[in-house]
């Protein structure tokens, strides 16, 4: 594609309104960018709070959103994730960007552009929780919550491919068999006030929690001695209640995992070795639906109401 032209992008042009897809004119890639050619996108939660301003509410509007994709860079197949893209920049759902090139990554061999595009976040996430904070190994008894989730149908594939015991929380019956799929031990479908009791039999010795809410404290009760909790979202409430003598008595540690934090290094070291262990099929994700560009407001939507299991992409050209 040469430079200056135009491409179909999903634009926000103010918050709490629909994405508009329309034609934008490509700027001139900088001496540290690279134009890519872009073939498939993740949509993910913090992609519907930057629509409705609850996250990066100055960014420049209107902007192209997106923080991953997968494309690219003269037949080279390619990963493009953070550096601000969709929020400090024009983002990648479109069908070419101009990127910095400090967010391309190379795919390795046998990885396909599709299950590349959920890496950005969820499998950079995952990577990171599992292998860096959680430290899971064959002897652990694993707990992941939300794990019909983008984020936590991975984390489960990854403990498996650890050796741990995995049990996979859900709170709906018709997402269970998703997370045995995905290599759980067992699903657990139960809400906070029925997940202490389902939890007395695993006795947890890592617990990975994308929800918050009422879902802490019985987890805490539930864990192990020595037990760690890993938090990585508050998709159900910020706001947790607990009884700290049960923190201290058992010598519970509470880590949390903020993407925003890592560093360009960590980041890229992070995502190399998720693409690694994806390529090894350790790390599985799970597609759960690709939608063309056009319906972008539509996987919105599907995210709203949890309606999705695993990952929803946005298709965005060919590959």
């Amino acid at each position: 594609m040469p430079e200056n032209s135009t491409t179909t992008a999903a634009r926000l042009h103010a918050h709490g309104e629909p994405l508009v897809t329309e034609q934008v004119e490509l700027p001139t890639p900088g001496e540290d960018d690279v134009l890519v050619d872009l073939s498939f996108a993740g949509v993910n939660p913090i992609d519907s709070y930057m629509a409705q301003g609850r996250v990066a509410p100055d960014a420049p509007l209107p902007r192209t959103l997106g923080n991953e994709a997968a494309g690219s860079i003269d037949g080279r197949q390619v990963l493009v994730a953070g550096e601000g893209l969709g929020a400090a920049r024009d983002g990648v759902w479109a069908q070419a960007a101009v990127v910095p090139r400090a967010s391309v990554i190379d795919l390795p061999d046998g990885v396909e552009p599709r299950e590349a595009a959920a890496m950005g976040i969820a499998g950079l996430t995952a990577w990171e929780v599992v292998t860096e904070l959680g430290q899971v190994r064959t002897e652990d008894r694993v707990l992941v919550l939300g794990a019909s989730g983008g984020v936590g149908n991975v984390i489960v594939s990854l403990a498996r491919a650890a050796g741990a015991t995995v049990w996979g929380q859900t709170g709906s019956e018709k997402k269970a068999a998703v997370i045995t799929e995905q290599g759980a031990d067992r699903a657990v479908v139960a809400g906070p006030d029925e997940l202490g009791k389902a939890l007395a039999e695993l006795e947890p010795t890592v617990v990975f929690d994308p929800l918050g809410d009422g879902f802490v404290a019985p987890c805490l009760e539930a864990l192990s001695a020595r037990g760690r909790l890993v938090s990585f979202g508050t998709s159900a409430g910020p706001e947790v209640e607990l009884n700290m003598q049960v923190l201290y008595r058992k010598s519970i540690s509470v880590i949390g995992y903020g993407g925003m934090q890592l560093s360009r290094e960590e980041r890229r070291k992070g995502l190399e070795a998720a693409l690694a262990a994806l390529n090894a099929g350790d790390l599985r994700i799970r597609i759960d639906e690709v939608l063309p560009l056009e319906e972008v407001n539509e996987a919105f939507k599907r995210l709203s109401a949890r309606e999705v299991t695993g990952k929803v992409l946005l298709h965005l050209g060919d590959g």
